[in-house]
């Protein structure tokens, strides 16, 4: 049974017992209108989910479930995005879908939903799914289904105005400037750390360590007895993509030029990408990966969702990470690595002073800065690097974790069994 904690704490969370990360890969993110700005989320989705089935010797007809994740709907067809997800992996009729979303951490909402139901017994396996395709966010117009009258038409740019929290009236990149002058962050700082997220990063690359984590990608169509055909069509003139797009050798002299984005500390350069991606990861129990021969690349150990101010969004991971060590009575020395979403750089630095992090544990292959932030991948994609890190430098515990416009922070901590 999952160990459940009362609202009447600052957190809500949960303790696992027999759920396990048993495979995952991702796409590479491309720029914003690059070389996946043609392509559907759903179709980005099925790519990556095919992707890991196929990886980890799966029967897709074995797995029981699909939880997609998915923030903006970027097709006309998205209402089906978790749904056309399993069918095109070639999941069973029989096998139900379910769509997620906690902004910007709803891919881990994806992993967290599938171990609930995991350890309630519901399933054996369950396939998870992040999806985003910021190119595609749509142009939009709310009120005028029943007519306009003449220059009255208000289309709006669906991704911007969604970055702005109506309740609190902030914009995201506002609640960061809050979290820098709350916490004494200045443009030096921030810079700074933008510029070491991209080198590491690029070494990251360099070293060929993302090479087992991100699948090359070509234009495809996707098929399935009695379903309409699908297709993933790159940019003309690309025939492939193999690695991300916005990871690029950057100097802290071409960021300190840059113009302040919201009149602080925080711009283009030292805020997180905006990048088109998909991430996917099968997981379930013990004895599933048995029968089938898997070996896990992690438990997962336990997860915590909290709450926070909407106008300091961004320290939603402190209180979340401060969660899952509680529930499971770790110390945060015990914890060898983090990934936590560089949504901004001030808005990491500030979980940063909080927790008192060592920097040397955190995102050491770079962050959403350099790689990107597809709103409902970005969750699947840090547990996944997370995972595969904690394996590589055979370390037990990790904690992967992002905040979420509105105000919320999620947390999960996953152990690396071949250390347990």
């Amino acid at each position: 049974m999952a160990t459940a904690i009362s609202a009447r704490r600052p957190f809500l969370g949960a303790v696992y017992h027999d759920v396990w990360l048993l495979a995952g890969l991702r796409t590479p993110f491309a720029d914003y209108n690059g070389t996946l700005g043609l392509v559907s989320p759903t179709d980005l989705g099925i790519a990556a989910a095919k992707a890991v089935i196929t990886g980890a010797s799966v029967d897709p007809e074995s797995i029981e479930a699909v939880i997609a994740s998915n923030m903006a709907q970027s097709s006309f067809d998205a209402y089906y995005l978790p749904r056309h997800i399993g069918l095109y992996a070639g999941m069973r009729i029989e096998s139900p879908a379910l769509g997620v979303q906690r902004l910007c951490g709803s891919g881990f909402e994806a992993i967290v939903q599938a171990a609930d139901q995991l350890q309630l017994g519901k399933l054996a396996i369950a396939l998870s799914v992040g999806a985003e395709s910021m190119s595609r966010n749509p142009i939009a117009a709310y009120t005028h289904r029943g007519g306009f009258r003449m220059g009255g038409v208000d289309f709006r740019d669906f991704l911007w105005e969604a970055t702005i929290d109506t309740a609190a009236d902030v914009a995201m990149g506002h609640t960061a400037e809050n979290l820098a002058k709350r916490y004494g962050i200045g443009r030096e700082a921030v810079d700074a750390f933008a510029a070491e997220s991209f080198a590491r990063a690029c070494r990251a690359w360099e070293e060929g360590y993302f090479e087992g984590e991100v699948i090359a990608l070509e234009s495809q169509v996707f098929e399935r007895a009695g379903c309409r055909p699908r297709s993933l069509q790159l940019k003309r003139g690309i025939e492939k993509i193999e690695r991300d797009e916005h990871v690029r050798p950057t100097t802290l002299e071409t960021l300190a030029r840059l113009r302040p984005a919201f009149g602080g500390v925080q711009t283009g350069g030292n805020s997180s990408a905006i990048v088109d991606g998909a991430a996917a990861c099968l997981i379930g129990t013990s004895d599933y990966a048995r029968e089938h021969g898997l070996k896990p690349m992690a438990r997962i150990v336990a997860a915590a969702v909290a709450g926070v101010p909407p106008e300091i969004m961004g320290i939603g991971p402190a209180p979340a990470i401060r969660g899952v060590l509680e529930l499971t009575g770790l110390q945060q020395e015990d914890i060898s690595r983090f990934e936590i979403n560089e949504a901004f750089a001030a808005q990491y630095l500030a979980v940063e002073k909080e927790l008192g992090l060592d920097r040397s544990k955190v995102n050491v292959n770079g962050g959403a800065i350099a790689i990107g932030h597809p709103l409902g991948a970005t969750g699947v994609r840090c547990t996944i690097t997370l995972a595969r890190e904690l394996k590589r430098r055979k370390q037990r515990y990790g904690i992967s974790s992002a905040c979420a416009g509105g105000g919320q922070g999620i947390a999960l901590l996953i152990e690396n069994p071949a250390v347990a």
